[in-house]
């Protein structure tokens, strides 16, 4: 069996399988319009994808769309939808240790938890984001925390997933915060600010800003690379430009700066090799291996890979 690359392709309207070493589709399995982030729950059998409905968070005149596919990874269909009406736009996507399914609806500003996706078609719960434009979303491992990003309240908000009672704390890292990725400890939360192109630490136990450094041009996402040896890695894709930025998260100094071939948008790690999967704007996504800092191979794919996610044979 082979490593699988699970791939949303945002403007193709499809959530695709491919085979990852040797760049073939296994599956392309058509959605409705803009199908945009995704997660997979803890078991590898199923993935949620959020149905967006529009192109971009800041395109105008339309609602957007109220669902959530429910891929079988085993039988490589959509098999079931759930609906989250009346909050629309799901984008950041989550799932917890235990399969619950946290999505978060930009337009209302509200995280939609499903205790069991497997049998509900609609969620048991609803909280407040404490935040204005809500876009991405983070658990801790045991779920007892997130962390919303809001594009427009220019916040960042700790927030319970599961209980309504408790007020999110918010604070400001800077202008229009999007990428972000906890520490291996989860003491520190790092944040990507698009509006000024620098990079912000917040203490996750008291929501205080510690250290800000700048980026290069446009980081709209961050995502934390454990090496072999202890150290914890920042990469940051760089949409302003075709660079990856490589940070020690310790020192929060640039160590690496990689030209790129086209303009990246997300990547994924592999779970077990230390290789990483960067989606392009070229419709490719290219195979970084994380030791030379050098692309083994590239997949063509079809219009605007976006998300994605790695399976280990």
């Amino acid at each position: 069996m082979s490593d699988l690359l699970l791939l949303v392709q945002k403007c193709a309207h499809t959530f695709s399988i491919y085979d990852l070493d040797r760049g073939q589709a296994l599956k392309h399995i058509v959605l409705p319009n803009f199908p945009h982030e995704f997660c997979v729950d803890p078991v590898r059998r199923f993935a949620y994808v959020g149905l967006f409905g529009i192109e971009t968070a800041w395109t105008r005149g339309e609602a957007g769309d109220h669902r959530i596919a429910v891929i079988d990874l085993q039988s490589r269909e959509h098999v079931r939808t759930l609906d989250l009406w009346p909050y629309w736009r799901p984008h950041g996507m989550a799932c917890d240790g235990q399969g619950r399914l946290y999505a978060m609806s930009e337009a209302q500003d509200t995280l939609l938890v499903f205790d069991d996706p497997q049998t509900q078609e609609v969620p048991n719960m609803a909280l407040a984001s404490g935040g204005i434009k809500s876009h991405l979303v983070t658990l801790t491992a045991d779920a007892e925390w997130a962390y919303g990003v809001h594009l427009l309240s220019n916040t960042v908000t700790k927030l319970h997933p599961r209980n309504p009672t408790i007020v999110p704390i918010a604070v400001m890292p800077g202008p229009r915060p999007e990428g972000h990725a906890l520490s291996k400890d989860e003491r520190t939360l790092f944040v990507a600010n698009r509006g000024d192109d620098t990079q912000a630490e917040i203490d996750t136990a008291t929501m205080g800003l510690g250290r800000r450094v700048k980026t290069r041009r446009d980081p709209n996402r961050i995502y934390r690379h454990d090496r072999r040896d202890g150290a914890e890695l920042l990469l940051l894709t760089n949409t302003g430009e075709r660079t990856l930025s490589v940070f020690d998260a310790a020192s929060l100094k640039e160590t690496t700066c990689i030209d790129l071939p086209a303009h990246p948008t997300a990547l994924s790690f592999h779970p077990k090799r230390p290789l990483a999967c960067v989606s392009f704007q070229d419709d490719r996504v290219r195979v970084l291996n994380l030791d030379s800092w050098q692309f083994e191979r590239e997949i063509a794919t079809l219009r605007e890979p976006d998300a994605s996610f790695v399976i280990a044979s």
